[in-house]
């Protein structure tokens, strides 16, 4: 997968872009289903498929406040990888992007730069400024700009709509076969080892201390986990 971070000269034209725009905190099974419909879509066309993502969430700039992500930027690049994403695309989000109204975003990014053929969203997917920016309005301005839309439909898991604010209220409360059933998977953290007083080890008992990066854990406990570095 290549990875994009802003917007710059391409190095080689994306070859009939078919693409998705979000956060995808967590890249659950809803977000799968999207990029399932983005490469399903790509392959069709013989295109490339590509998610643009961004660096940071909104909330952080326009309500200013901290944000805890289920994945990392870093980890949802893994993610989109193993899904089998040609590109991503890491926008930072400041206020200056903050501030751009959706058709401009649509105009100026995903057409003029990007040229964009196909855009896949999920049903709930909003963007630009005052998050005017929804399936909606992206059918209604893809004539005037020639590309196709598609919308994707919840996924549902009992009986609950599957989204990042669910699954991350599973994981603060513990309810992690909840959070894996919405993930499609076990519910993971990347972290980077850092050296600590090796106590462990003289107890006989080897450990890692992780530094999170911002990403949410379950309370205080014992966890049988398995580790991949």
């Amino acid at each position: 997968m290549e990875t994009i971070y802003g917007i710059k000269e391409l190095t080689r034209k994306i070859h009939y872009p078919v693409a998705t725009i979000g956060m995808f905190d967590g890249v659950h099974r809803g977000h799968q289903k999207i990029i399932e419909c983005v490469r399903y879509n790509a392959l069709q066309k013989r295109g490339e498929s590509v998610v643009i993502t961004f660096d940071r969430h909104p909330k952080n700039i326009i309500e200013n406040r901290p944000h805890s992500f289920i994945t990392s930027l870093e980890h949802r690049l893994k993610l989109f990888e193993h899904f089998g994403v040609n590109h991503t695309i890491v926008l930072g989000f400041d206020q200056k992007l903050a501030q751009m109204t959706a058709e401009d975003f649509i105009r100026e990014i995903l057409v003029s730069w990007l040229n964009v053929k196909c855009i896949v969203l999920g049903f709930n997917c909003h963007f630009g400024k005052g998050r005017e920016g929804n399936i909606a309005l992206v059918r209604s301005l893809a004539d005037k700009y020639g590309f196709e839309v598609y919308g994707c439909s919840p996924v549902i898991y009992q009986g609950q709509v599957i989204s990042s604010t669910a699954i991350r209220k599973a994981i603060l409360k513990g309810e992690l076969e909840i959070a894996e059933g919405m993930l499609g998977r076990p519910v993971s953290i990347l972290g980077t080892v850092v050296k600590k007083s090796g106590r462990g080890r003289t107890l006989g008992y080897p450990t890692a201390n992780l530094n999170l990066h911002h990403e949410v854990r379950p309370p205080r406990g014992v966890y049988g986990t398995r580790i991949r570095w």
